[in-house]
């Protein structure tokens, strides 16, 4: 299907590769469950590349964002997100791209942080979606709070939204059912409990799960 359609002539993606055989796969949660981590494994074992959803030069202004107001902050992760699927458009020309976060986080986090449904946050991003490339497997990864507090508590790269998740009241069960809202709509979802399992033992079982699908 041709998603691009409704878009005018220079505002459509530049199609690198359209007959590609390398996957797309998508990693989704809250903070901390080890997203990074899997992204940096998978992409080695694949000879993939690996991209984060904010990626530079977004990821370099996200603390000045932050501090915008609801739909201009909005905006700014939406840009963001069009701009990681030029990337993943271009590098999937090379071989397999794991991106660590992508639509589904904007919905999510976005929802979480101004306090509104996520199909208020997903009717503002509709318009773009023609634009994104669309994963061929997201991999929603799930843990219980302990877990989460363990592996946060060994993470060496805490950021603001780590910290929110547990500094603000409800933050981190009304993040987990925005992702579990958005999982249940989404046709790429799969949903991974994390729980016991380490990066490799993930790996794994991505890896199993994708292979599962191309055979």
């Amino acid at each position: 299907m041709n998603r691009t359609i409704s878009l005018p002539g220079p505002f459509k993606p530049v199609l690198h590769d359209e007959d590609r055989e390398a996957p797309f796969v998508a990693l989704e949660s809250v903070s901390g469950v080890g997203k990074s981590t899997l992204t940096k494994k998978l992409a080695l074992r694949w000879n993939g590349t690996g991209i984060h959803t904010l990626a530079s030069p977004h990821s370099d202004w996200s603390s000045r964002a932050n501090r915008m107001r609801p739909l201009p902050h909005l905006a700014f992760y939406i840009s963001g997100l069009l701009h990681v699927s030029d990337r993943v458009r271009h590098a999937l020309a090379i071989g397999p791209v794991i991106a660590d976060r992508y639509a589904a986080s904007v919905t999510a986090c976005q929802a979480s942080i101004h306090g509104v449904d996520t199909t208020e946050v997903d009717r503002l991003i509709t318009p773009f979606r023609p634009y994104l490339v669309v994963p061929d497997h997201t991999f929603y990864l799930r843990c219980s709070e302990e877990t989460l507090r363990e592996r946060m508590a060994v993470k060496d790269d805490t950021k603001q939204d780590d910290t929110d998740l547990f500094a603000i009241p409800g933050r981190l069960k009304q993040l987990a059912a925005n992702f579990e809202t958005v999982a249940a709509s989404d046709p790429t979802a799969v949903v991974l409990d994390t729980d016991g399992l380490t990066p490799d033992d993930l790996a794994d079982a991505i890896t199993a799960h994708l292979e599962s699908h191309r055979a």
